[in-house]
């Protein structure tokens, strides 16, 4: 078996990677760990930056977006019961889109169906071999069976738990991370959102978001303690809880329903660098993780596939290699910058258990100048609405 590029993975970045190289005549074979409905039952976030829209537009995989998304021209924080409202369009001329990961998955897969592009589904990754030479192959079990699947470049989108990251020696690559004590408990439900807009809530017992993914589901959060466990969260208890850290500015606007989904998520800062390999490119999660406070881990994965197909592109068209030469530099210029945002709107939003008194009224601080200042409050919005490519 032979392609041009051999992706792997079938999430967002391995699918939008083929869907735009596909529309450019560069052949290119997605091989998935997992079903096309295991993908399809991921819950992820659904904040869309301005230029992700772009990337999707371009690609061909936007129409259902632009009819279906929620588009916000900001959001609010609630602090000490009293709502701030920082307005992305007003502040940056810049809006984002609701719209969830999942459908921009079921997008991209149904884009690729349609051009009867090859996707291998449930084929486990064995091995990449000679990705530091001309002739690298990407080596995978499928039905019991080896198949070698020869290819010119191999995109590694397949995730933080992935096969490519770990193709990479120890040695030849640096790792930097960032554990949090905390992590987020997230009930999916169809109740309708708490507010028209995202609302981030500082609380001293704990942080909490209330998001949606459209305006009949709503995806609320809490900051929990690493021990807990979904278990020991009722519905009832969630929605009591959620009730408490909203306090009387929205609780009434709390709409209650039986959970559709539950879960605890671990939050973590991580990038892996450099992230090109001789022909292995490592994008997406393959090569960094943010917590979801900035809502930029999508985006950010998307931001790395318009670099790599930039550099394909123009291998392929022009027979120049100065943009995949400048690929790892490139993306992790954007990376760092939203890395840093993330942990910024991590650290001002939630309650740290090891904190001292001086680093709690540091972060109080933060929060005041933030929301009092509008220098402050553009750099967030800036942030937020995405940086520029």
């Amino acid at each position: 078996m032979k392609t041009q590029v051999a992706i792997i993975g079938a999430g967002p970045s391995g699918l939008l990677l083929g869907q735009i190289l596909a529309r450019h005549g560069i052949d290119a074979v997605i091989v998935e760990k997992h079903t096309g409905d295991y993908v399809l039952g991921r819950v992820r976030a659904g904040i869309i930056e301005a230029v992700t829209q772009k990337v999707l537009e371009d690609a061909g995989a936007a129409d259902r977006m632009k009819r279906e998304g929620i588009v916000h021209d900001g959001t609010q924080i609630l602090v000490a019961n009293k709502v701030h409202h920082i307005n992305f369009r007003e502040l940056t001329g810049k809006t984002v889109m609701i719209y969830g990961q999942t459908e921009i998955t079921r997008d991209l897969m149904d884009a690729r169906a349609a051009a009867g592009l090859k996707t291998i589904y449930e084929a486990e990754v064995l091995a990449i071999d000679g990705f530091d030479g001309a002739y690298p192959e990407v080596v995978f079990r499928k039905d019991g069976q080896v198949h070698r699947l020869a290819c010119d470049y191999v995109a590694g989108c397949d995730g933080f738990h992935g096969a490519s990251r770990r193709a990479v020696p120890r040695e030849r690559i640096s790792q930097h991370e960032r554990v949090y004590p905390f992590g987020w408990l997230g009930l999916l439900a169809d109740v309708p959102p708490v507010s028209h807009e995202l609302i981030y809530v500082n609380h001293p017992d704990g942080f909490a978001l209330c998001s949606m993914r459209s305006a009949t589901r709503s995806r609320n959060y809490l900051q929990v303690g690493l021990h807990e466990k979904t278990d020991d969260w009722s519905d009832d208890r969630f929605w009591d809880e959620l009730e408490r850290r909203l306090g009387p500015a929205f609780r009434g606007n709390v709409k209650r329903g039986p959970s559709l989904e539950k879960s605890i998520a671990p939050l973590r800062s991580f990038v892996a660098e450099p992230m090109r390999f001789g022909r292995l490119f490592l994008a997406g999660d393959a090569a960094h993780i943010v917590p979801p406070t900035g809502a930029k881990g999508l985006n950010l994965a998307a931001s790395d596939i318009h670099y790599l197909s930039e550099g394909l592109i123009r291998h392929y068209r022009d027979k120049s290699d100065a943009l995949l030469d400048a690929y790892s530099e490139r993306a992790l210029a954007r990376i760092w910058k939203a890395e840093r945002f993330s942990w910024w709107m991590t650290q001002m939003l939630h309650t740290f258990p090891e904190s001292s008194s001086f680093e709690r009224k540091m972060q109080q601080a933060e929060l005041e100048y933030t929301l009092s200042s509008r220098a402050a409050s553009t750099a967030l919005a800036e942030n937020y609405v995405g940086l520029p490519f």
